[in-house]
């Protein structure tokens, strides 16, 4: 069941249907409870007629957290998941906050079950016992002896469905501290057999996307954009568009980045964008082209580095280098990414009776939007609302530092008279050529080894464009002037290794950067895992005993990546792959969680590669819904390989080539034969699943290639360096 009200219809219809009881926080953070007309911001809703409802303060994409919050409280409250529901909080950022990220609310870097593992888990304990409260009370015998299981609280010769005690259970106090279900008692968290919330419903096509919004009267708006990033507006002629049915105007957007065309369906949108005329100035226009960028890159990279990232002395580190037995170097580019999520970015926006500005959108950072948009229209704060709703990915891309899509439906709804919603809509074309990427980055690394094998030095070169530097994110993200997004993965893994030392150096932004699936790790553990490769075959020492002598320490860094680097070993028979495939195998830490993976193929570079079968093991700390955690290392890894085997964003003259899915084409079901996840049981905090799974797959997939045919793949896409994929 997925109730879709916003918070205060369901306190208003609450109160109207019955009594209500709800759990959630204060401002200042503390547990509290109360009846349906409260102020309070709840986690939790029961109702007089037994509905119980989580309220989730994450975005979901598809990752997973309308199922694993609500968990959390069927948990605690004794409920099976049938008899749960849940809905999106409002945006509020005093209370649902993400307290990972500091005052702000939203969902990002892996962290909701990190973040709100406590907090579901409490709101959900204390309604239980403010329930078994009332029911003691009603019953003239001890809370202590009563029980809430599947519903019903029973004990002391009596049952009774827990909604005869809501009206009771909200007169009392929420517990400070109430005591949670020790992992013995648990039935939800872990249970393999528990299914997403959401699957039906996006299955029979009654789940409520972004895309999905149809407001009374609303119209359409697209944006044509400049096909070189920073060009502005100068004039726009109308007259084509005038004949098209639908049609409604054509405006420069107040910032002059774009033009606004208005229609009464997407599709008279589409054409008329296509018929108008508009004059561009390119004074500030990018004007180069992806050969120009990774030159500016590898020259970075040839220079000495900006930023010194783990202080370390880079002189001592390259002498080190310089005399040892053997010296291994490699230089890496990576080229920019698109998200390219299913679901194009779209929002929509209107003006309430009461005169809210009200967006409707699959919000991920709702704080950010939310206030840009309280400051473009010079309201307080309590004059925006969001109203989030599912979205069909986004993998980073819809958590822009500048609200970029929303703020330009805010524009475009503040050139009409406000009396009509307007729906934004990005085409896929849209999202591919004017978009935000994944920066263009390179790395250059010479790694000494001793008679033995050992490393006795590694010198480590970082340059790219920094995702951070230029947003408002800089001043709490940026440190020294060292952009840790450019450089996670590297310096901090987990990895023993002696005599290292790590450089940064920015270079010129292309076009609009930003984070995407698993941010900096997706080329960090890419470079880390292909140079501990070279180094182990160099050395002559099998990959994975090579990785385990530098994870001996009896921290749980190094035990931890250490335990899944030998399960996924043993689960993929290491070293005994059938006959006529090959095995590559890498191993990262991201988002704190620690993720091993074995690729295995059959084929040669020239005559085809297949990707026959995937071995991931994962330690992401208790595992509150298994399901979920094994689609998410699937989903990563697919998404991890499939824009590594053949995708690239390349511009020509600061105009970005690709246009459509044809020339960026995402993963297809064929190019991956079978994908095998393993959990490692832990009593550890959780921590994220949604990143982990991309960073090692397509280092695994590229050792893989090297061990069948000693080719070393350094820059990407595979299928532009010389790997064709059957």
């Amino acid at each position: 069941m997925t109730i879709n009200t916003s918070r205060r219809g369901f306190l208003k219809s609450a109160a109207a249907a019955g009594a209500v009881l709800v759990v959630g926080v204060r401002p200042d953070g503390a547990l509290a409870a109360s009846g349906s007309r409260s102020m309070l911001t709840p986690f939790v809703q029961i109702g007089s007629d037994g509905s119980v409802t989580a309220i989730v303060k994450h975005f979901e994409m598809g990752q997973g957290p309308s199922t694993g919050l609500t968990t959390l409280i069927a948990e605690e409250m004794g409920l099976t998941m049938d008899q749960i529901g849940y809905d999106f909080a409002p945006s509020d950022p005093q209370v649902y906050n993400n307290t990972l990220f500091g005052p702000m609310q939203g969902t990002g870097g892996s962290t909701a079950m990190a973040n709100s593992f406590l907090q579901y888990r409490q709101a959900g304990a204390a309604a239980r016992e403010m329930l078994l409260q009332a029911a003691a009370q009603a019953w003239g015998t001890e809370a202590s002896a009563l029980s809430l299981q599947d519903g019903v609280i029973s004990g002391a010769g009596n049952s009774a469905p827990l909604g005869e005690f809501v009206e009771a259970a909200a007169q009392f106090d929420a517990p400070a501290d109430p005591p949670l279900k020790d992992p013995s008692e648990f039935r939800l968290i872990g249970n393999p057999d528990v299914r997403r919330l959401d699957g039906a419903a996006k299955g029979n096509g009654s789940a409520m996307f972004a895309m999905d919004i149809v407001r009374p009267n609303q119209m359409i708006a697209m944006i044509a954009r400049p096909e070189q990033q920073r060009a502005t507006a100068i004039s726009v002629d109308a007259s084509g568009a005038a004949d098209i049915k639908g049609f409604i105007d054509a405006q420069i957007l107040p910032n002059a980045a774009g033009v606004a065309v208005f229609a009464e369906t997407t599709w008279a949108a589409m054409q008329a964008r296509d018929a108008i005329s508009v004059e561009w100035d390119t004074t500030n226009a990018e004007t180069r082209s992806s050969s120009d960028i990774e030159a500016e890159i590898r020259a970075a990279l040839d220079a000495e580095p900006t930023y010194n990232v783990n202080e370390a002395d880079m002189d001592a580190v390259r002498a080190a280098v310089d005399g040892a037995e053997t010296v291994i170097e490699e230089t890496f580019y990576f080229p920019l990414l698109a998200h390219a999520p299913m679901e194009p970015l779209n929002c929509t926006i209107e003006e309430t009776a009461e005169g809210v500005i009200l967006l409707h959108d699959g919000c991920q950072f709702p704080t950010i939007p939310h206030g840009a948009i309280a400051e473009f229209f010079g309201l307080p704060f309590d004059k925006v609302q969001i109203k989030t709703v599912l979205a069909g990915g986004s993998f980073g891309r819809r958590a822009t530092p500048q609200a970029d899509y929303q703020m330009e439906a805010a524009m475009a709804f503040s050139l009409t008279d406000r009396s009509r919603p307007v729906h934004l809509v990005w085409s896929r074309e849209d999202d591919l050529r004017s978009g935000q990427y994944r920066p263009a980055m390179g790395h250059k690394v010479r790694v000494g080894l001793d008679t033995s094998g050992a490393i006795v030095g590694w010198e480590h070169r970082i340059a790219g464009q920094s995702i951070l530097k230029g947003t408002p994110f800089e001043a709490m993200l940026v440190q020294n002037g060292i952009d840790f997004a450019s450089v996670e993965g590297t310096f901090d893994s987990p990895y023993q290794i002696p005599s290292a030392s790590f450089g940064l150096t920015d270079t010129p932004k292309a076009t609009s950067t930003l984070w995407w699936r698993a941010v900096g790790h997706t080329h960090t553990a890419y470079v880390m895992e292909v140079m501990m490769d070279m180094a182990a075959r160099a050395a002559g020492i099998d990959p994975v005993e090579f990785r385990l002598a530098y994870l001996t320490g009896d921290e749980a860094d190094q035990t931890r990546k250490a335990g899944v680097l030998k399960l996924v070993a043993e689960k993929a028979n290491w070293g005994n792959p059938p006959e006529g495939r090959s095995q590559g195998i890498a191993v990262h830490k991201s988002f704190n969680s620690y993720v091993a993976e074995v690729v295995e193929i059959s084929g040669t570079p020239e005559d085809g590669i297949k990707i026959e079968k995937v071995t991931c093991a994962v330690d992401c700390g208790i595992a509150v819904n298994p399901d979920i955690i094994k689609a998410q290392m699937e989903g990563g890894i697919g998404y991890g390989i499939g824009h590594n085997m053949r995708d690239q964003i390349t511009l020509t003259n600061g105009v970005v080539d690709q246009f459509n899915f044809p020339d960026y084409e995402p993963l297809r079901i064929s190019d991956i034969g079978e994908i095998e996840v393993h959990i490692v049981p832990s009593a550890e905090a959780p921590t994220g699943v949604g990143e982990p799974g991309t960073p090692p797959a397509a280092p695994a997939l590229a050792n893989a290639i090297a061990a069948a045919s000693d080719l070393r793949i350094a820059s990407l896409p595979m299928d532009d360096n010389g790997v064709f994929f059957a």
